[in-house]
């Protein structure tokens, strides 16, 4: 099988597609690259499918090496017969193939291994050929030093036919399709673990058990991490009685004086080897897939929350709110640079209100404020409320921002070389600010993990959490596109064929020789050669610059054709772009190259009716219910407006102006039944949800959207 082949069996879109798609792969472009700038080759793939071609192919890749790897070992071991190569060969599964694997894998010496050594194999053969009544008999011709008895001889035979059955292709397949199909999840309480203050919140568990194929992700990981805590024991089993008949259906062929051996050495290879195994390899599968599944909710929120409206280039006043250690206040300007930062004390135990609000009027006046960005922390209601008591001369809009990560960011390595003079409460004032104006310029500089929007991170593969949330950042980043004049080097550093090195020796080149006045500047940076400019340049931004197209997402290599479209319009380029009149004029077809398509020309025209357009909405100013402070200022039945803060896959949690976010359950989000949460609410989406349940003593909050 090819990979073509291979991946063709996964992914539902023409072999040519696929081909063209890895081979640009092999040529290092970039997804982002491959998905906006080669549609014509891939046959207008998206980056989502682009992703998935790139992983086969590294799956296929791995399947390849450890092929070889198996092959090598077992000629090495002279074993390799023509028929055995053809099967490996033949086979992309990896369980199958380490089923092939499994008798020549080196091991810890074992009960067949010490029977086969006291001379009892030509027994154990005896035995599975089941042709013979009187087993008692032959079996003491194999007495000797080592084999006292009869017993002893049949019992070393059964241990090696138990390795026979543990070791059969066939039967390995069968008892994985019965595991998959019906093996069951239970969990037992520790008892003496049972009274610790931890436990309650895996209570749940304490005896519990369902249907392993059919246990929501988020429940096998909360199952997994009471486990890993030391609160329960988990086990995964099949029928017993379900199992073995599988087996001796495969196995036993006759009734007769060796049928009994056989079944003792089935029970032992089921339990001993068997069951151990396949239960492993089950539990692990389903952890694999759970895993998929809570960082495939990550990476959506993720991407949600990167693409939250900004509010743009404007003046911001930010405050990381506070009691007793007062509210931290910072000024930006249009660029997110820090003015002025002040410590004020408007709640208790101070309750200098009346001095913080002037000293917030001062600001707002001095520095031009046009909007206040709050953090959605503790005092954040209360900060709020005094905020709006002010009476300032001109409209100024006030938002509650997610402050999740921004202490983590604040005590980081980025923090300390932007502002290495100030404290880490300025530094968190200032994302906090950053956040309001644009999300995604700020929000790459924190871990991903650190955001918290997802279930179980901590709990799920990492590697794959990595790599998942990495690409979701490249996506976001590389969809919305940035100024290369302003971009941090973090931000830099996302876009597409630029990476961390390349995105410092740009900011370095910035500083020495100022702003980049067109595109073609870049190739000027240290180590930014044809590969990284081809793959980057489209997606950087110059405003100001001469050529009107170096602020729009058309891609260098197609000027030309742009200004044959210009040139026969009768017109100059600069006044092609946005004439939404003149660009319904153009006739694609005319223009197609061996390098560009239709679906680029396509691209290209709309991209020439709203240059460098930014895909993200702009930020709305959101009102908590003014009553609604504290838990316990709920009641059932209120009705109140809400921020969809995390999304899960058993529902979503809303932000309702309290500590404690409410969840509504994936059966509360609207009438009728819903499969995926994500299709009824995103993140960050403005609500209106009805309080079904209080528990003070809990900190829980119940909610319904089916108000």
């Amino acid at each position: 099988m090819t990979n073509i082949d291979f991946i063709k069996q996964r992914v539902a879109t023409a072999s040519k597609n696929i081909e063209n798609t890895v081979q640009l792969l092999k040529e290092d472009c970039t997804i982002p690259f491959i998905s906006r700038y080669r549609k014509d080759q891939t046959g207008n793939l998206d980056e989502v499918v682009i992703e998935q071609i790139a992983k086969l192919q590294k799956e296929y890749e791995a399947i390849v090496k450890r092929k070889e790897a198996i092959l090598k070992s077992i000629e090495e071991q002279k074993a390799l017969t023509p028929e055995l190569e053809k099967k490996i060969s033949q086979s992309f599964d990896l369980n199958e193939l380490e089923d092939f694997y499994l008798p020549y894998k080196k091991k810890k010496k074992t009960r067949a291994d010490v029977a086969r050594e006291n001379g009892l194999e030509p027994l154990a053969k005896i035995i599975m050929a089941q042709n013979n009544d009187d087993i008692d008999f032959i079996s003491s011709k194999y007495l000797n030093e080592n084999v006292e008895n009869e017993d002893q001889a049949l019992q070393g035979a059964r241990d090696i036919i138990a390795e026979w059955i543990n070791e059969n292709i066939y039967v390995r397949k069968q008892l994985r399709r019965l595991y998959q199909r019906k093996a069951s999840i239970s969990t037992k309480v520790v008892k003496k673990k049972q009274e610790e203050e931890n436990a309650q919140k895996f209570n749940q568990y304490f005896d519990w058990s369902e249907n392993l194929s059919k246990t929501p992700s988020h429940r096998l990981l909360a199952m997994l991490r009471a486990e890993n805590e030391g609160f329960v024991k988990l086990k995964v089993e099949a029928e017993n009685d379900e199992a073995l008949d599988i087996i001796e259906e495969i196995i036993i062929k006759k009734n007769n004086d060796t049928t009994p051996h056989i079944q003792l050495a089935v029970e032992d290879s089921y339990k001993r080897l068997l069951h151990p195994a396949i239960s492993n390899e089950a539990l692990q599968e389903a952890k694999a897939k759970a895993d998929a599944n809570s960082i495939q909710v990550f990476a959506s929120n993720l991407s949600q929350l990167l693409l939250a409206p900004p509010l743009g280039e404007k003046r911001i006043l930010a405050i990381d709110p506070g009691f007793r250690s007062g509210c931290k206040v910072v000024c930006l300007d249009q660029k997110g640079d820090l003015l002025y930062n002040e410590t004020i004390f408007p709640h208790a135990p101070q309750k200098e209100d009346a001095i913080a609000m002037k000293k917030i009027r001062s600001m707002v006046n001095a520095y031009k404020i046009d909007a206040i960005s709050i953090g959605n922390g503790t005092a954040s209601r209360e900060t709020e409320f005094f905020i709006k008591k002010i009476a300032f001369d001109k409209p100024v809009q006030v938002f509650i921002v997610s402050e999740a990560g921004a202490s983590v960011y604040s005590a980081s390595k980025i923090a300390r070389e932007e502002f290495p003079n100030y404290d880490v409460t300025v530094r968190g004032s200032v994302s906090i600010g950053r956040r309001l104006s644009d999300p995604l310029a700020e929000l790459v500089k924190i871990d991903p993990k650190a955001i918290g929007v997802g279930q179980y991170q901590h709990d799920v593969d990492q590697t794959k959490l990595k790599e998942e949330l990495d690409t979701v950042v490249v996506r976001c980043v590389n969809s919305v596109g940035i100024n290369i004049n302003t971009a941090s080097k973090h931000l830099l550093s996302y876009v597409s064929g630029i990476g961390e090195k390349l995105a410092e020796n740009i900011v370095a080149y910035r500083s020495e020789n100022g702003p980049f006045e067109d595109r073609k500047q870049l190739k000027k940076v240290p180590r930014l050669g044809e590969k990284a400019y081809q793959q980057g340049v489209a997606f950087i931004r110059i405003s100001n610059a001469k050529n009107p197209l170096d602020n729009s997402a058309v891609h260098p290599e197609a000027y030309p054709i742009v200004e044959k479209m210009a040139k026969d319009l009768k017109l100059s380029v600069h006044d092609l772009i946005a004439n939404k009149e003149k660009t319904a004029l153009i006739k694609p077809e005319n223009y197609i190259t061996p390098e560009i398509g239709l679906l680029g020309l396509k691209d290209i025209i709309k991209e020439l009716e709203k240059p460098g357009l930014d895909p993200r909405k702009s930020a709305k100013v959101f009102e908590f219910d003014a009553n609604v402070k504290t838990i316990a200022d709920l009641k059932q039945g209120m009705v109140l407006p809400g921020i969809v803060n995390n999304i899960t896959n058993f529902g979503c949690f809303v932000d309702i102006g309290i500590k404690e976010s409410g969840l509504v359950h994936i059966s509360q989000l609207k009438e009728g039944f819903v499969s995926d949460v994500n299709e009824v609410v995103k993140l960050h989406q403005h609500v209106q949800v009805k309080v079904t349940e209080v528990d003070v003593e809990r900190k829980r909050v119940q909610l319904t959207m089916k108000v």
